[in-house]
């Protein structure tokens, strides 16, 4: 078997059109691993496999592509191929076609179109624990209406609360043997296509246990290396292998890696599939959506990947001195995320302020001098929300509506939400409220801090979130010692986030980073004005209120302080405070700035197609 390439620093890239080879279930090895199987490609019952997938695509022939490439038009190996090219085949489905009608609808316009692989930890609805989900639960489908075929490949996860989610995902019947971690692993695949997407679940006993993702309530699960690690080599596998509406998603297709998680993607395409012809055109993007976590284990664990020992230069990682656990430590351990900054082909986060942020020093979490390094393909992209789920119009979890052109269910839903919550019904008192994670990086310190002095002002005060069992204590401490003035929801809730977000007047967010943020996107279509730490993407969403812009009729959308200290934040507060209570027409003006920006995904599913351009104008990562 030949050798894997070595890591370098400088990319050296190949060219190259070689066509998918899905494998037999019987064989049950995967393409870039399996090689004795790949080598006889052209014998036994892989050849006869390859046919049989072409004879079913002429059957159900897919809609022709919008541009056709000379590797197309010819097939040097004789054999009969499902033509895939580097700009994708639209999926069309007859049975969508008939739920759907025959009205056409105008739908986005885009100049190419992709073959593209989300592989994520999380997508919502199936799984989420925050952002992520969100994300890779919305994006695929806003990309998708934008003519791309669009695959997301994340685990299925099972723990008797969540099955439900999987009800209409059925078994492909594709089952593959990852080598890794001492033996062969045997997965299986599940599918499910919903909203112009294909839903790829990885199945595997390790991905069936109570908690979340990543942990339970003693903390992240030990072998959440071996999880992740199954997760990538199954997505490198799924588009060879799944003939997903009658023809598979082949090699020229652009992988989308999200966070850690996903990161062994890249690196498994640059060490074990391009050195065998397989992947030569594909391409990968890195998406960080939060560069604190990045897969960090012991060095000895290296073995485990299944890598050749050539390429342990891409992940490996030394701790500072001051970091080592004693005298002899050497501080050795691999870094997944790491891999994926070297050999991914663009990096994209999920905010322009949080793009510039990973290069410093106080952002970089150790790694600001390589993502420095690679800033050429580096860019920030502003995440979208939902509007279907998020529209106070029409959302089911508020008990009143309203819009931009009608704010009266505003001061509706305002007064249901203190009803609730035991507080005073009072139209005037400013309602602030605050919505996340119970930890270091929200900030949550510094409202404890400034709690006390807060609370003097005639104000009324709501938290939700879980998370630090300190800062849980102390909501329920906090609610007992200002009965009048604070309630504090330990846990998260849906509909409860939903009716806050609608009820309050002020959202506030003193996040000490914050790649993108959600919450204030969220607040500000809701009518509700945004306080936040000028970080990350909160710096790049909310913009300072300026009552004398444009001709005296104001500007902005919130207010954002720096530097994080309670002193910068009460300040912000205070001015938010006395607007609210002393001009209702510019309250009015933030409202209804905030209500019009817009945060739809198809806006940044436009600036996503704009780096799948620029992806594919360099040479792919080869190593």
């Amino acid at each position: 078997m030949a050798a894997a390439l070595r890591v370098s620093c400088s990319p050296v890239a190949a060219r190259g059109s070689a066509k998918p080879s899905p494998l037999d279930p019987a064989i049950c090895q995967p393409t870039a691993v399996g090689l004795s199987c790949w080598k006889r490609r052209a014998c036994g019952p892989l050849f006869a496999r390859r046919r049989c997938v072409a004879e079913r695509s002429k059957e159900d022939p897919p809609v022709p592509v919008l541009a056709e490439t000379e590797d197309e038009k010819t097939q040097p190996d004789g054999d009969a191929e499902v033509s895939v090219s580097s700009a994708a085949v639209i999926d069309n489905r007859e049975e969508e076609e008939e739920a759907e009608g025959t009205e056409e609808e105008e739908q986005p316009q885009t100049r190419l179109t992709y073959n593209i692989v989300f592989v994520t930890a999380e997508a919502a609805p199936y799984s989420k624990t925050g952002g992520l989900g969100d994300v890779c639960g919305s994006l695929p489908i806003a990309l998708a209406t934008r003519g791309h075929r669009v695959m997301v490949v994340s685990p299925r996860y099972l723990n008797g609360d969540s099955d439900k989610n999987f009800a209409n995902a059925v078994d492909v019947g594709r089952r593959i043997k990852i080598p890794c971690f001492g033996g062969e692993q045997e997965v299986t695949f599940f599918h499910e296509y919903r909203a112009g997407v294909d839903w790829v679940f990885v199945d595997h006993f390790c991905y069936h246990r109570d908690g979340n993702p990543y942990g339970d309530r003693y903390g992240a699960f030990g072998d959440n290396q071996f999880r992740f690690t199954l997760l990538c080599y199954a997505a490198c596998e799924a588009p060879l292998v799944l003939p997903l509406g009658g023809y598979i998603y082949g090699q020229n297709c652009l992988f989308l890696v999200n966070d850690w998680h996903a990161s062994l993607v890249p690196v498994l395409l640059g060490a074990k599939y391009r050195p065998y012809g397989v992947y030569k055109d594909a391409r990968s993007i890195l998406v960080i959506h939060n560069l604190a976590h990045q897969g960090v284990e012991a060095a000895t664990t290296y073995q485990n990947l299944g890598l050749p020992s050539e390429w342990y230069g891409a992940l490996e990682w030394v701790f500072p001195p001051w970091a080592r656990t004693h005298a002899l430590d050497k501080g050795e351990a691999v870094n997944i995320l790491k891999g994926a900054i070297v050999t991914a082909d663009r990096i994209v986060t999920v905010s322009q302020g949080y793009s510039w942020e990973i290069t410093t020093v106080e952002g970089g979490h150790g790694l600001n001098e390589l993502l420095s390094s690679r800033k050429s393909v580096l860019n920030g992209i502003t995440n979208g929300i939902d509007v279907d789920d998020w529209d106070p119009a029409s959302d089911k979890f508020i008990p009143f509506h309203y819009s931009i052109d009608d704010l009266s269910g505003k001061a509706q839903c305002k007064a249901a939400l203190q009803k609730e919550l035991g507080l005073a019904i009072r139209p005037d008192c400013p309602l602030i409220g605050f919505i996340g994670r119970l930890d270091y990086q929200k900030g949550t310190d510094l409202i404890k801090l400034a709690l006390p002095e807060l609370l003097q002002d005639d104000i009324q005060f709501i938290m939700l979130g879980s998370g630090d069992p300190d800062t849980e204590d102390w909501m329920r401490s906090a609610e007992s010692t200002y009965r009048e003035k604070f309630r504090g929801w330990v846990g998260f809730n849906v509909s409860i986030s939903h009716r806050i977000t609608a009820g309050c007047d002020i959202l506030l967010m003193p996040s000490r980073f914050e790649p993108c943020g959600l919450n204030q996107l969220y607040a500000m279509r809701y009518g509700t004005v945004p306080v936040v730490h000028c970080t990350g993407g909160l710096r790049d969403t909310v913009e300072d209120f300026h009552p004398f812009a444009e001709e005296g009729s104001g500007q902005g959308s919130g207010w954002t302080f720096s530097p994080l200290s309670k002193d910068s934040m009460l300040g912000a507060l205070t001015m938010a405070i006395e607007t609210f209570r002393e001009h209702k027409s510019s309250w009015e003006g933030l409202m209804k700035r905030g209500m019009s920006r817009d945060f739809t995904w198809d806006s940044a599913a436009a600036q996503y197609e704009q780096i799948f351009e620029w992806v594919f104008v360099d040479p792919p990562y080869v190593g």
